[in-house]
């Protein structure tokens, strides 16, 4: 079943992202790798593609896990938790609809 991983960001954690975005990427890459991932990015702090210094306020992916239990657990080793920028992270059952 899909499942959506909501977080959000602590406000001025631009540099702790940037320190640890290569192993939050390569998590999902791999989760990717394996056909699991539906969509996956952050949210950008400004209307903007390139949000630059202003930073973002958190991410979504959506993916394919068997429980809710093993997608929390999954969620719950992101690198951007342990280095501090996420403050909040929701997991959530989804159902897709489109496309």
């Amino acid at each position: 079943m899909w499942y959506a991983v909501i977080s959000e960001d602590y406000e001025g954690s631009l540099e702790d992202r940037l320190a640890v975005r290569t192993d939050h990427v390569a998590r999902l890459t791999a989760l990717n790798a394996e056909g699991r991932v539906l969509i996956a990015g952050p949210h950008p702090a400004v209307d903007s593609s390139d949000p630059g210094t202003a930073g973002f306020t958190g991410s979504l992916i959506v993916a394919d896990f068997d429980t809710l239990e093993s997608a929390q657990a999954w969620a719950d080793e992101d690198p951007y938790i342990a280095a501090g920028v996420y403050r909040k992270v929701t997991v959530k059952p989804f159902i897709l609809v489109l496309p």
